[in-house]
């Protein structure tokens, strides 16, 4: 295939367009796609100088449906999507939100591979009848969903360039919550913490230096994997952090809040018994009140500017490459722009 690219002159900046990558985000949401994608593909992006904000995200969230029925944000396994025609079916069912005109690495536009695609009959669905299922219970035909999108950009003041969440694998119950909050400066932390069973009364864990610049931004799976397996704080825990998720998480997980802790975002500055409201429909993510305390919004302000002035940063020793995050020449940028290192 490679070569066969070579021959016709066919450029990978010739495929990874603009266009492209909209198409991608497209598929994303109706699968219930993974938050790294919200690095990956704006990193890709910037090395072909092509500019992804948030918020293009967040519109094709808005209009997109959720129609792979795939876990972990759905019940069916991948190897089941692959008997339902796998990502060409999806696209199938898409092509009112794709641009078909695309050049793919067939050396083919979309349009004609999908055309390809009606032509030729899938050979794996009849798999399905061993499970007493049709294609279209896995991708849900496009009037069917079970959503709208799969992925939220959150702002307010706890995250003024942005955070991000996986609003199809939040309970319908945690979809808005307000709540205390507990502080911890990593991970490991806030882990030993829920093992103890110190979170007590508060309901929101805020995690930080966990960004890019703090810690490398590595995933932090065992915190998720806590809250996931168990029911009760599925449905009354929320996890806000700078730092970054394993594409299994489940649960109400806020990600990426940028500006991170290391760069003295607002995050840095949020103290014990804080209190956060988080509304996923609104897209906001705000503290709304300080020391157990409701205040507005003005002495929400006045307060962390207070705290602003005693600040310093946390200093912790990273490994390996890490420190090219950090300690670099050009330090990696907000998790908001894809947390790229030049």
């Amino acid at each position: 295939m490679i070569t066969e690219l070579c021959e016709l002159g066919i450029k990978p900046s010739d495929i990874m367009t603009y266009e492209a990558f909209q198409n991608a985000m497209v598929v994303h949401a109706a699968i219930g796609g993974s938050t790294n994608a919200l690095l990956h593909l704006p990193a890709i992006a910037h090395e072909l100088e092509i500019d992804l904000p948030l918020e293009d995200f967040d519109r094709i969230n808005r209009r997109v449906p959720f129609i792979a029925d795939v876990q972990p944000s759905g019940r069916y396994t991948t190897q089941l999507v692959w008997f339902a025609g796998g990502v060409p079916a999806l696209q199938q069912r898409l092509r009112g939100f794709l641009n078909l005109d695309v050049l793919t690495v067939t050396g083919r536009h979309l349009r004609k591979n999908l055309a390809q695609f009606r032509a030729a009959r899938w050979g794996f669905e009849d798999f399905l009848c061993d499970y007493s299922l049709s294609s279209s219970d896995i991708i849900r035909p496009i009037n069917r969903p079970l959503g709208s999108g799969s992925i939220a950009i959150l702002r307010g003041n706890l995250a003024p360039e942005g955070a991000v969440v996986k609003y199809s694998s939040v309970s319908r119950e945690m979809m808005q919550h307000t709540g205390t909050v507990a502080v911890f400066n990593s991970e490991e932390e806030a882990v030993s913490a829920v093992k103890r069973g110190r979170i007590g009364r508060r309901s929101v864990i805020v995690i930080r230096y966990e960004g890019p610049k703090g810690s490398g931004m590595p995933e932090m799976l065992r915190i998720t994997e806590m809250i996931s397996l168990d029911e009760k704080l599925r449905k009354s825990l929320v996890l806000i952090t700078d730092g970054r998720f394993s594409g299994g998480t489940q649960g109400p997980c806020i990600g990426h809040v940028s500006p991170e802790a290391s760069d003295g975002g607002p995050i840095a500055l949020v103290e014990n018994d804080d209190i956060v409201d988080v509304n996923i429909p609104e897209r906001s993510l705000n503290v709304v009140g300080v020391q157990g305390k409701r205040l507005r919004s003005n002495e929400v302000r006045r307060i962390f500017e207070e705290r602003k002035k005693g600040w310093k940063p946390l200093t912790r020793k990273r490994a390996g490459v890490r420190k090219r995050f950090s300690e670099g020449a050009k330090p990696a940028t907000s998790a908001s722009l894809g947390a790229f290192v030049e």
